[in-house]
């Protein structure tokens, strides 16, 4: 019976995308949904790519594990993220009438750059899109009592995000995700309800976390505050120059609710991220046994703890509720991490070098790189045995190292030029890639040397004899552009 309501809420997505889609004319629909979203819709796109499976399954037992100092990233980070991008860059991203976050960095930088830091956010997504698809398997093999292996359940679940992201980008997404916050809230709700209840009520639950330590969020050694500072800027700056971001603010109706909506919906996803953290723990709480899974020797183990708990003790309506929340999770946030990569490498890495490529030839390579892209999700899925939670926090170290710094110094510091930017870009990615390979066991951790080193190639760079000529603009001479009569940004103001 669980099996087929899941069956039926995954058909029921399908079809809700695929109405979806007929909205979509030409790319600017099928990337940011024509700009016009209204608040509630972008309150819901926000809220649904950013709370994922590893909010409801790798979070929650990082906390049951580790307490708050082990979720230090996500929600704290990932949350800061959101408020930073909304608050510094969301009016200036809609007033430069862009596609993708690699154009701001061509408008700024040039064309070199845009290339460079566009391959390095696309490679970012890897792990992110692989921990969705990661959690679909997870889902489907323990629906299924394990007669589909994890690999099988990958596999079914990308092709059901694939079959309505392909067709209605941004549109379907934006549909889809309304329909599954309503499911996320609800479901994650009653469920939370019924499982303190069977754990000994809310009081209980909490004062056992509070007994155990787990309420505990600062370190109490030097290790500790160093290992905590790089899981939270992996997230709260490493997760501010990537496309999904820059896509859901862009995608409103205009950049006042573009400002306000990422705000809201970075703190709803504040509050409600610890609704998995309750849930997980009430379930330690109810059954001391569940902890043994923290010992397992597979690190995504730990990850089963909510599933299981609900399927053995839990009536069939919260299972289905349960299930239903936790693939609507799952389900927005990788259909926003498919269609975020495959627009700025087709928009970034492969249009310039094809500058006469029309808006169908555009709206076709798309749809075959996001099939491409899906594939390389799938592969790294199958081969990687990290948690969902490492994974999202390992991509994120790629742009903290390597597109971070040219963003906000592009955006704030006037005398940021194209040299400076190349020798941030190499010097981070450079630095981080050398400390984690040489000395991954650091007191230092290696995305804050990367980020370290990104500052000081910033600076250097711009600063130095001029070797490399600068190719971009100020921001204000491209935002006269971008307002110009004919001059909306050059090719991409006409899709």
């Amino acid at each position: 019976m669980l099996i087929t309501f899941v069956v039926a809420y995954l058909l029921l997505t399908i079809t809700v995308g695929l109405l979806a889609a007929r909205r979509v004319h030409n790319t600017r629909d099928f990337m940011v949904a024509g700009r016009s979203l209204p608040l509630y819709m972008n309150v819901a796109t926000v809220f649904a790519t950013w709370f994922g499976a590893e909010t409801v399954l790798a979070v929650s037992a990082t906390f049951a594990k580790d307490g708050l100092g082990g979720v230090a990233g996500d929600p704290f980070g990932a949350s800061v993220c959101l408020v930073i991008a909304a608050l510094l860059f969301a009016r200036l991203f809609y007033r430069l009438n862009l596609l993708t976050i690699g154009d701001f960095y061509k408008v700024r930088y040039g064309k070199s750059v845009e290339v460079l830091t566009s391959v390095a956010v696309v490679v970012s997504y890897l792990g992110w899109t692989s921990a969705q698809m990661t959690a679909i398997g997870l889902v489907l093999t323990v629906l299924s009592g394990g007669v589909l292996s994890l690999n099988d359940g990958i596999l079914i679940g990308a092709g059901v995000v694939l079959v309505y992201t392909v067709f209605g980008g941004m549109w379907s997404i934006a549909f889809t995700d309304l329909l599954q916050t309503t499911v996320i809230v609800i479901g994650l709700a009653l469920v939370a309800y019924l499982v303190g209840d069977v754990a000994g009520g809310p009081s209980k639950v909490i004062a056992q976390a509070a007994a155990d330590g787990k309420f505990a969020f600062f370190p109490s050694d030097a290790a500790g505050w160093w290992a905590m500072a790089g899981a939270f800027f992996a997230f709260a700056f490493g997760s501010v120059p990537q496309q999904d971001v820059f896509q859901r603010m862009t995608s409103a109706k205009n950049e006042s609710t573009a400002v306000r909506g990422t705000v809201i919906g970075a703190c709803v996803y504040f509050a409600f991220a610890f609704i998995p953290m309750f849930i997980a723990y009430s379930a330690v709480v109810a059954d001391a046994s569940v902890a043994k899974l923290f010992e397992a020797e597979d690190a995504r183990e730990i990850q089963r703890i909510l599933p299981d708990l609900v399927l053995g003790k839990m009536p069939l309506w919260a299972q289905v509720m349960f299930f239903g929340a936790l693939l609507s999770a799952i389900l927005s946030t990788a259909s926003g991490a498919l269609l975020a990569p495959t627009s700025l490498f087709v928009e970034n890495v492969l249009r310039p070098f094809a500058p006469r490529m029309g808006d169908k030839q555009f709206l076709l390579t798309l749809r075959i790189i996001l099939v491409t892209f899906t594939a390389g999700a799938l592969l790294f899925a199958v081969n990687s045995k990290s948690t969902m939670y490492e994974m999202v926090q390992n991509a994120y170290n790629v742009t903290l190292a390597g597109a971070f710094v040219p963003l906000v110094a592009g955006a704030y510091w006037k005398r940021a030029n194209t040299q400076g930017a190349l020798f941030s870009i190499v010097l981070g990615i450079g630095a981080w890639l050398t400390a984690s390979n040489v000395a991954p066991e650091a007191l230092v951790p290696a995305n804050l040397i990367g980020l370290f080193a990104s500052i000081i190639g910033m600076v250097l760079g711009s600063l130095a004899p001029t070797v490399i000529p600068n190719r971009g603009q100020s921001i204000e001479a491209a935002l006269r552009h971008a307002h110009a009569p004919h001059g909306q940004r050059g090719h991409a103001g006409s899709h």
